[in-house]
């Protein structure tokens, strides 16, 4: 079965930077579209992020210049190079397949605020 285990969340002040880990397994991950998803409070969830299995990358305009998303395929690892975040960066964050999803994993937890 296919299994999502993202990490790396926590408190940090606006400006500040977190990096987040998605670790995949049940699936062939080096051949899979890959993407980042945030749900904030009272809200619905998110496109964040996308990369491609040959790199290719896409963000949400709220987050481009800021985030970066990146893939290790020898590791099937996923990440999320947040910096200079921002109160509204608060939420959720989750990974998943993006042209194949199933089930979302825990997510993990970033919490933005002076």
């Amino acid at each position: 079965q296919v299994q999502l285990v993202e990490s790396g969340g926590g408190l940090v002040q606006p400006g500040g930077s977190l990096r987040l880990s998605c670790a995949a397994s049940g699936f062939i991950f080096r051949f899979n579209v890959m993407g980042w998803y945030r749900q904030a409070p009272g809200k619905e969830r998110e496109f964040v992020a996308s990369i491609t299995s040959g790199g290719t990358t896409t963000y949400a305009d709220s987050v481009k210049g800021r985030f970066t998303i990146s893939r290790d395929n020898t590791k099937n690892t996923l990440y999320l190079q947040m910096n200079t975040l921002k109160l509204e960066d608060t939420a959720v964050y989750y990974c998943n397949r993006v042209n194949l999803r199933g089930s979302w994993g825990q997510g993990t937890q970033v919490t933005v605020s002076s």
